[in-house]
């Protein structure tokens, strides 16, 4: 199901002959192009603000107005007074930026084919599909309620909102659990099993309490008094850099180096989360290596660029940061975004010409508002 339009999209034959290529900007070196994206930023002035989403390479968050995870993101989009907003980011954070935006506003991903495949596992007619067998199952609306992970589609976010569900991210799962507790006996968490786990198991709900919906199999592979008997329904799906993660990576790099302590974002796996010494957002994990002592070492279980951008910026001040996998987990589809897609987006606005716009349709737009604002107004 489609919510969005792209505009102007320079790959499709049809555009307008006064857009700039993007197939110029790919082919050209990287010198030169640096100035490129200042000048144009200098030009464009408050009219457009870059958001830079933490896992971005760096050659490209260095020209972030703001940095943060989603949720920081998705506070500042819906705040923000510029009339531009250039992601650089995956899909459905522009998706939520253009739901939480004014009317007057545009937002512009520099490449469209920066996805997400968590995202992606969580497809709007096989969660219907899902909720419809809920009910056949003997469930009700007033039973369970929906939440979506920040990393869904807009589709998946007004579906949640428009069944009493919310949206949440990492870095307030916690509180939107107890958000729908207060109003529900169960959860269907989607799409990411493994923040769903992590946060009910952290609430002190066991693993028996949990079942796993696989759209894939017939009524999701569960019975009706198995679904009865749970209070957390986990859709099957996960961010396939930290599903990389595993328990046996915690074992080697503490014997490795004694002492280390080991942090790492809970989309990981329960039981790497379980070995770790503490887990959190890439916000929470970010201000664990800020307050630790000088001496500490870390072992990170996020995605790469994050963890080599804590690592230079730590060690001045005598902080060692190394990856929880030394084969290094990169979030391929944020790392589509270039200097040269940036210097191309920034561009063509500086010539009056807004490409690859995110637009959320209408009548999406209201209940995955309805939803985000639910989760913004939970305290982190």
């Amino acid at each position: 199901m489609s919510v969005f339009v792209e505009e102007e999209v320079v790959s499709a034959p049809a555009v307008e002959q006064d857009v700039c290529s993007l197939d110029n900007y790919l082919v050209q070196p990287d010198h030169g192009m640096d100035e490129r994206i200042a000048a144009a930023r200098a030009k464009l002035g408050k009219s457009t603000i870059l958001l830079g989403h933490h896992y971005q390479r760096d050659e490209v968050i260095r020209f972030a107005d703001f940095t943060g995870d989603s949720y920081k993101l998705s506070k500042i989009a819906a705040e923000t007074e510029a009339k531009y907003l250039v992601f650089c980011g995956v899909h459905f954070m522009a998706e939520s930026a253009d739901v939480l935006g004014r009317d007057d506003q545009k937002v512009i991903l520099p490449d469209l084919n920066a996805g997400c495949s968590m995202a992606d596992m969580a497809e709007i007619g096989q969660v219907e599909a899902c909720w419809d067998s809920l009910m056949a199952a003997g469930l009700t609306p007033d039973e369970v309620l929906p939440i979506t992970y920040m990393n869904s589609t807009a589709a998946i976010k007004a579906f949640c909102g428009e069944r009493r569900g919310l949206v949440c991210t990492s870095s307030n799962a916690g509180k939107a659990f107890d958000w729908a507790f207060a109003r529900a006996e169960k959860i269907l968490f989607l799409p990411d099993q493994h923040l769903g786990r992590n946060t009910a198991f952290a609430m002190g709900i066991p693993l028996s309490e949990m079942v796993v919906w696989d759209p894939y199999r017939i009524n999701g592979g569960l019975t009706p008094a198995r679904l009865k008997a749970a209070k957390i329904i986990l859709w099957k799906g996960h961010c396939s850099v930290h599903q990389r993660f595993l328990p046996e990576h915690v074992d080697k790099v503490r014997a490795k180096y004694p002492g280390i302590q080991v942090i790492v974002h809970p989309e990981c796996r329960w039981e790497v989360c379980q070995k770790a010494d503490a887990l959190g957002s890439t916000e929470r994990l970010i201000h664990l290596v800020e307050s630790a002592p000088e001496g500490t070492m870390f072992a990170i279980g996020t995605e790469i660029h994050l963890v080599n951008r804590l690592a230079k910026q730590f060690a001045p001040k005598g902080k060692r940061i190394i990856t929880l996998d030394d084969t290094g987990c990169l979030c391929t589809t944020m790392y589509r975004i270039s200097p040269q897609h940036l210097a191309w987006a920034l561009e063509n606005l500086v010539e009056g010409h807004v490409v690859n716009r995110i637009q959320v349709r209408d009548d999406v737009k209201h209940w995955a508002r309805v939803a985000l604002d639910r989760m913004l107004e939970i305290r982190a």
